[in-house]
C-alpha cells in the first residue's frame, strides 16, 4: 500500500477523534480529548511541528559524492538501523480508536520495530497490565523495547521496574513530565513530581540504562545528569499535561549545549519528515521520537504501515544527508542548519 492509502484507511479507523491528517501537525485535533489533543489552549502539537520547519538546512554538493549515507546509531552498547525509536502512547483504544488496546497496539509496534532495526518506548496505563504485557511480550523479541513507567509512588515503580529486571529487557525510562497527568495527581502521597535523589534511586535499582523523558530545561538536563540518567527525552508531552510550554525544538539546542556527550539526548515532538530528523541531529540531538504518525500507520495498514513510514522517514533522511555532505551521523552538525 502507498502511504495516502494508509493515511485513507486509518481514517475510517481513527475519525473522529484522529483524522489521519496528510500532516500530522496538530492542527485538526488542536485541544480535542479524546483524541490526540493538547491541553488548553490546544496549541502545543501544532507549535512542536512549526517549528520544526523554521529551520532550513544548508544544501553543500560541492564535496565528496554522498552516494549511500550511513544512517546506523549505536545505543547502549547496540547498532541500531537509524536514530529513529518509537515514542511510548497509551489509551490508543480511547483517543484513536478500537482496532487497538494499549497491549495489542503494544505487542505489534515492538514487533514493527524490530523487524525494521530499531525499537519502541511503551507505554504504561492505570491498568497494571499494560506495562506487564509489554514486557513480556518485548522479551519473546529478546527484550528490545524501552518500557516507560509513569512516575508512580516508590514502592509500585521498584515492582515495575523488578519485572523489567526479570525479563532482561534492554533499557528502562520513566515519563516524568506525567506527574502533571489527573490520575497521578489524584494519587497523592510520592506519586507524581521527583527530586534528584529519588531518580537517583529509580535508576540505581534499574540497574540498566535509563532514560528520563520530558526534560524541558537545561536545569532538568543537569538534573536528570546527576541522577545518573543514561539518556534525556527533551519532550513536552505532546502539551496534554501542560498549556503555553515552548516547541521542543525551541529548547533542545540550549540543552544540547548544556549536556551532549554527558547522556544521550532524544528529542520527541512534532518530527513528521527525514527532514525534521536531520534538524533534529543538526541542533544536537543523538537521536529521535515519532509518535502519532506511527500509531496512524499502524492503524492504517498494521506492520506494512509501519514499514513505509519506516521507509519513507530513512529515505528522507538519507536524501538530506546527501544534498548537504553528511556521509554519515557524525557529520550532521549545527553548522548545516540556519533559522
Amino acid at each position: 500500500m502507498e502511504y495516502k492509502e494508509i493515511l485513507e484507511e486509518a481514517r475510517k479507523l481513527t475519525a473522529p477523534h484522529c483524522m489521519a491528517c496528510p500532516v500530522c501537525n496538530g492542527k485538526a485535533c488542536g485541544n480535542n480529548v479524546p483524541g490526540p489533543g493538547s491541553k488548553a489552549p490546544g496549541n502545543a502539537a501544532a507549535r512542536n511541528f512549526d517549528k520544526w520547519q523554521e529551520i532550513f538546512v544548508n544544501m553543500d554538493t560541492l564535496c565528496e559524492n554522498v552516494v549511500d549515507p550511513d544512517i546506523s546509531f549505536e545505543l547502549f552498547g547496540r547498532k541500531f538501523s537509524a536514530p529513529i525509536f518509537v515514542a511510548p502512547l497509551g489509551a490508543v483504544d480511547m483517543h484513536y480508536g478500537p482496532k487497538y488496546n494499549d497491549q495489542s497496539y503494544n505487542a505489534d509496534m515492538m514487533k514493527a520495530a524490530v523487524d525494521c532495526g530499531i525499537l519502541a518506548f511503551t507505554g504504561d496505563g492505570v491498568n497494571a497490565q499494560i506495562m506487564k504485557d509489554a514486557v513480556t511480550d518485548s522479551a519473546a523479541l529478546g527484550g528490545l523495547s524501552i518500557p516507560t513507567i509513569k512516575p508512580w509512588d516508590r514502592e509500585t515503580v521498584f515492582g515495575k521496574l523488578d519485572h523489567v529486571i526479570e525479563n532482561n529487557i534492554f533499557a528502562a525510562a520513566m515519563d516524568v513530565d506525567a506527574a502533571g497527568l489527573p490520575f497521578l495527581k489524584k494519587l497523592g502521597g510520592s506519586a507524581g513530581s521527583k527530586t534528584v535523589a529519588e531518580m537517583r534511586e529509580i535508576i540505581e535499582h534499574a540497574s540498566r540504562p535509563f532514560i528520563v523523558k520530558g526534560i524541558m530545561t537545561v536545569a532538568g538536563a543537569k538534573k536528570a545528569v546527576e541522577a545518573g540518567a543514561a539518556g534525556i527525552v527533551v519532550s513536552n508531552h505532546g502539551g496534554r499535561v501542560q498549556g503555553g510550554v515552548p516547541a521542543t525544538a525551541e529548547v533542545l539546542g540550549e540543552i544540547a549545549d548544556a549536556v551532549k556527550g554527558q547522556t544521550v539526548i532524544f528529542v520527541d515532538g512534532g518530527i513528521r519528515s527525514g527532514v525534521d530528523v536531520f534538524r533534529a541531529l543538526a541542533l544536537g540531538a543523538d537521536a529521535v521520537l515519532v509518535g502519532r504518525p506511527f500509531a496512524t500507520m499502524l492503524y492504517g495498514a498494521g506492520e506494512e504501515g509501519f514499514k513505509v513510514l519506516y521507509n519513507k522517514l530513512t529515505s528522507e533522511l538519507k536524501g538530506t544527508m546527501g544534498m548537504c555532505g553528511a556521509a554519515s551521523l557524525k557529520d550532521i552538525t549545527r553548522d548545516k542548519i540556519r533559522f
